[in-house]
């Protein structure tokens, strides 16, 4: 079992910790990196309940297209992104987001620990052969959702502190563009007895997941400050 359970928190540890390395200026402080990762164990809690509500609210639907489409992106991409979203905003004030960077670290924080505790329960389930299928699918595509997360939110600090437009529509982006994305990767998925929608999931991974590494290696070797150092901020 000790051992199953490593594998399952085993692709979450590597991808963390290839984000970590990228931050190249200044690394984050420990304990809220830790903060985050629990909180994104915790985002399951609020997610699950969000879930199940939606769900029950798409009993009535007809339309077996219509409530696959409304489950993917309004119950588990909004429930689950959404409070991954809502856990990230506690890191706004935190004197230690000083640079745009930090917000792609804190959002993956956030999404590999939900991924984490998802990915053990499924395989301490599901055993041996879900933890190698999630390893290159569902556990990478969290953590890429993060990384898009983390993308705009830093901009979005980083707009707010220098006074620049678009603060808000890039907040509303970091909560937007990682939900269309888990929404179309969870439809994919939902469609998997279609042969074509195999296809498409797969070679969305391929695309999304290379265009991801891209934004991480581009926004690690352009990051900029967005405060004068530690204790320095400006409210939200």
């Amino acid at each position: 079992m000790s051992r199953l359970l490593a594998l399952a928190l085993l692709p979450a540890g590597i991808l963390l910790g290839y984000i970590y390395r990228m931050d190249t200026i200044e690394k984050e402080p420990t304990k809220l990196l830790i903060r985050l990762f629990l909180f994104g164990c915790l985002c399951a809690i609020p997610a699950s309940i969000l879930e199940g509500i939606g769900t029950t609210l798409l009993d009535g639907v007809d339309s077996t297209l219509i409530k696959l489409l409304a489950d993917a992106f309004l119950v588990v991409a909004v429930a689950e992104e959404g409070c991954k979203f809502a856990f990230l905003c506690t890191a706004w004030r935190n004197p230690a987001f000083n640079y745009r960077f930090d917000a792609i670290v804190y959002a993956v924080c956030v999404s590999l620990g939900f991924a984490a505790l998802e990915n053990v329960l499924y395989v301490v389930q599901y055993g041996l052969g879900t933890a190698l299928i999630r390893a290159f699918t569902s556990v990478p595509g969290h953590c890429f959702f993060g990384v898009s997360m983390g993308y705009w939110f830093g901009k979005a600090k980083h707009a707010r502190y220098y006074g620049l437009p678009g603060s808000k529509l890039y907040l509303a982006l970091a909560f937007l563009v990682p939900t269309l994305l888990h929404g179309f990767y969870d439809f994919c998925c939902f469609m998997s007895g279609n042969g074509l929608f195999i296809a498409i999931f797969y070679a969305f991974l391929i695309v999304f997941f290379i265009a991801s590494i891209r934004c991480v290696k581009k926004a690690s070797a352009s990051d900029v400050p967005i405060s004068g150092g530690y204790g320095t901020d400006q409210p939200m």
